[in-house]
């Protein structure tokens, strides 16, 4: 078994948001590591048939475009319909679509706050939800299924930006992954869920454009690579990680975890 440890072969999954940043870091380590099928969605279908053409052109698997807005109940329907029609189990289920929104406290708007916290928090929620057909289908006590929300380190730390409803919603996204794992590890389904820190993508413009102002930042010195992320949503979703439930693990090159606090002398007198 040791031999197959982090082996996706013959797995179907459905990574939400995948046709860029993260999300496409993900889907590509998954069909890496063998996974038969991938599903990628996004609200574009033009760069999420881009996206999904590149990838099966790139891995043995197949990459398949499913552009659906998944922001409401209709879309997130439509999208579970879909895969349902496709496939009878799905093996892994990544919810990392999101958005963020930053304005100044005293001008921060409610669309700002329901945008964020509906595809943030809502849609994993309900999307695995409607999809726990197929999951459960796919689970079993030596291979269960997985669902794997993408947080942020936000969620853990007080970033000094003003992105009120961002770091509300992956703050609640970690705890309603320790929620659902309790639910549904007893179907033999296991969910966790990985906090980001930096890395290039539309959604962190700061990372993307300015990677070595960012990285000074960082306790590793660097901002993260596709290799980083990828390796962690593999781990989650292979045999590797099958004991590891609830958790959410922070790639941040040691933000959250690794870095000494509130700078200045005075701290040791």
């Amino acid at each position: 078994m040791l031999k197959n440890l982090f082996s996706l072969e013959g797995r179907t999954a459905l990574v939400t948001g995948g046709s860029r940043g993260i999300g496409k870091m993900i889907a590509s380590g998954l069909l890496a590591q063998g996974a038969a099928r991938v599903y990628i969605t996004a609200r574009k279908a033009g760069p999420c048939e881009e996206t999904a053409k590149a990838l099966t052109a790139e891995y043995g698997g197949e990459c398949i475009a499913l552009p659906i807005d998944i922001s409401t109940m209709a879309g997130i329907d439509m999208l579970a319909a879909e895969i349902k029609t496709r496939e009878p189990r799905l093996d892994i289920l990544v919810n990392n679509a999101g958005a963020a929104w930053g304005a100044d406290f005293d001008e921060f708007p409610e669309s700002g706050w329901d945008k964020v916290m509906n595809l943030n928090l809502k849609t994993p929620f309900f999307l695995t939800k409607a999809l726990a057909a197929p999951l459960r289908a796919a689970a079993s006590a030596d291979r269960p299924a997985k669902v794997i929300n993408i947080a942020s380190i936000d969620g853990i730390f007080v970033n000094p930006l003003e992105t009120y409803s961002y770091a509300a919603s992956k703050s609640g996204l970690i705890h309603l992954t320790r929620r659902m794992a309790a639910k549904l590890i007893k179907d033999h389904i296991v969910v966790t869920a990985i906090a980001p820190g930096p890395f290039k993508s539309d959604m962190n413009k700061a990372a993307r454009d300015n990677a070595d102002e960012v990285a000074a930042r960082v306790p590793a010195g660097r901002i993260g690579t596709d290799e980083d992320m990828a390796g962690t949503a593999i781990f989650l979703a292979s045999r590797a990680g099958d004991y590891v439930v609830g958790n959410t693990i922070a790639v941040d090159g040691g933000i959250v975890y690794a870095n000494p606090g509130i700078p200045g002398a005075g701290w040791d007198s």
